[in-house]
């Protein structure tokens, strides 16, 4: 797999292109540590996913906004999470385009729900530059320097961490689904 990514590096930045459209935290974090194993440069990585982050929330907006029927239907798969994407928006306002980039299960509903409603697609846009900008950072930055961790104890505790990680996804899940 290293060599794979090692070799074919435009590659990997085309996966993690893809992948950030919808979300991109996991993939992300993955080219952060990939990038402290010198296998592909940070910079490019937070560029790349920051970019496709962008043009996503960009895309769902947009949806929203011109195809207003299409958007309902798929929003109404959501029902608990619409709602708490319409309270997040009424109690913090603008602010909501940084707080869903973090937000697991909410990151796409957000900018489908601004994008039914009146609010300004220049204010989103001008938001959605910066609230993308820092997550790419924010997020980029700490994978990188934690990759030191995961890398040393990757081969010693590759199981109890697939366990961990499998365990916490499974419990984010679990209550995801209850909202």
């Amino acid at each position: 797999m290293e060599d794979l990514i090692r070799d074919g590096g435009y590659f990997a930045y085309v996966i993690l292109f893809l992948y950030s459209f919808g979300g991109g935290f996991v993939g992300l974090v993955i080219a952060g540590v990939l990038s402290y194993a010198g296998d592909l440069n940070i910079f490019v990585s937070m560029l790349v996913a920051g970019t496709s982050n962008f043009i996503g929330d960009q895309f769902l907006f947009y949806m929203a906004r011109t195809n207003k029927n299409y958007a309902k239907d798929i929003m109404k798969k959501y029902g608990r999470k619409v709602a708490l994407a319409h309270l997040w928006m009424r109690r913090y306002g603008s602010p909501v385009v940084f707080l869903q980039k973090y937000v697991y299960g909410i990151k796409t509903l957000i900018p489908l729900a601004m994008g039914l409603t009146k609010y300004s697609f220049r204010k989103f846009t001008i938001y959605n530059i910066f609230a993308t900008a820092l997550w790419s950072m924010v997020v980029g930055y700490i994978s990188y320097r934690l990759g030191e961790v995961v890398l040393t104890y990757a081969d010693d505790y590759k199981y109890y961490g697939v366990a961990i990680i499998l365990a916490i996804v499974l419990t984010i899940t679990y209550y995801l689904k209850k909202i």
